[in-house]
């Protein structure tokens, strides 16, 4: 692997709360634990993650519960319970059609009785091993605990939070935005200095609670040739390669302090070796952060020149990517396995 040397951006304090580069564990340390629960998100804290990353949806009752998705069965065990097995049916999803159990179709009651399950049992059989002992938590829940986590062990944690599909919520009469504000005023944590940001691939949620609370807002950024969401709803042909040009970031800034991309769009796999593209030095132009997600230690997730030849569920060299694109100028990496990334960030060998 051949790459123009750099030097390794310093570990900056810009506060007395925020360190960055910060590593946030993406769904809690989702590469040893199963997704959005509880026991994911203190393992990322006692891993050392700075945050943690978590994605809201919205139950039949409007109370936001982490899942990465609203269909259920892939990382819960819903399809075995004989009482939820008449809210079974098909639902079109960006497009085609899924099959299953939908969590805006049950109440907070009956998303209380589910027990967590690991996406990929046969890549993470460690984290599988979790299966049926963890539930699925409110945001409620979720900044209680953080507020436990960083007194426990002495540091701010902050948090990373997702608005899953908020215009696709707001056509079966949910809002998103209402309830997260209700959470973060609860909590008081709605405050520049909170440690919380809340991220969209949606502008138009952004743009409305840009002018509505005072934490952090990031605009996400997914695969150039796809569409937000929102804007196909709406007939907006747009696609995210026109939020990343120079004039989209600019049009980004007006409402947003960031941007959160797939580490593809900041690191181009030219197979003998990765290069960066223009998009970290278009954001900082713009006084926008750049995250990079998904960061993950398995080969089938890594550029070529970081795998290790040991099959899609062997592992890799995470941790000499990650060093990469902190060379490249990123402001957070977003990972499965935090320790890994926090050992390039910080320079510091990992435990035996």
């Amino acid at each position: 692997m051949t790459t123009t040397p750099q030097p390794r951006p310093a570990v900056r304090r810009t506060s007395s709360l925020v360190v960055t580069p910060a590593v946030a564990g993406h769904r809690g340390a989702s590469g040893h634990r199963p997704e959005h629960t509880l026991e994911a998100y203190r393992h990322a804290v006692a891993l050392g993650a700075d945050e943690i990353e978590l994605d809201l949806v919205s139950t039949a009752d409007g109370v936001l519960v982490a899942r990465h998705e609203s269909e259920l069965s892939v990382t819960t065990d819903v399809a075995d319970r004989p009482e939820l097995a008449h809210r079974r049916r098909t639902r079109v999803v960006e497009g085609r059609p899924v099959e299953g159990w939908f969590v805006e179709d049950l109440t907070l009651a009956e998303v209380r009785l589910l027990r967590a399950r690991e996406r990929w049992p046969a890549l993470r059989p460690g984290s599988a091993a979790y299966d049926g002992a963890l539930g699925v938590p409110t945001f409620d829940e979720v900044l209680t605990m953080l507020a436990e986590e960083s007194a426990r062990h002495g540091r701010s944690v902050g948090v990373l939070v997702e608005l899953k599909d908020p215009a696709q919520s707001a056509s079966l009469g949910l809002d998103l935005a209402e309830p997260l504000l209700d959470d973060l005023r609860r909590h008081e944590r709605d405050h520049a200095r909170s440690r919380v940001s809340v991220m969209s691939f949606e502008p138009t949620v952004l743009r409305s609670l840009a002018g509505r609370t005072r934490v952090p807002l990031i605009q996400l950024v997914e695969r150039l040739d796809e569409r937000p969401a929102d804007w196909a709803m709406a007939g907006d042909p747009r696609t995210f390669a026109d939020l990343v040009t120079p004039a989209g970031l600019a049009l980004v800034e007006q409402y947003a302090d960031g941007i959160g991309a797939r580490h593809t769009l900041v690191a181009r796999d030219l197979g003998d070796r990765v290069v960066p593209t223009a998009l970290v030095r278009d954001a900082h132009r713009e006084w926008l952060s750049v995250h990079v997600w998904t960061l993950r230690a398995e080969d089938r997730f890594l550029p070529a020149g970081f795998r290790g030849g040991e099959g899609p569920a062997g592992h890799g060299d995470l941790r000499g990517y990650a060093g990469l694109l902190l060379e490249m100028g990123v402001d957070g990496l977003i990972t499965d396995q935090p320790e890994l990334c926090l050992a390039a960030r910080d320079g510091v060998a990992l435990p035996a």
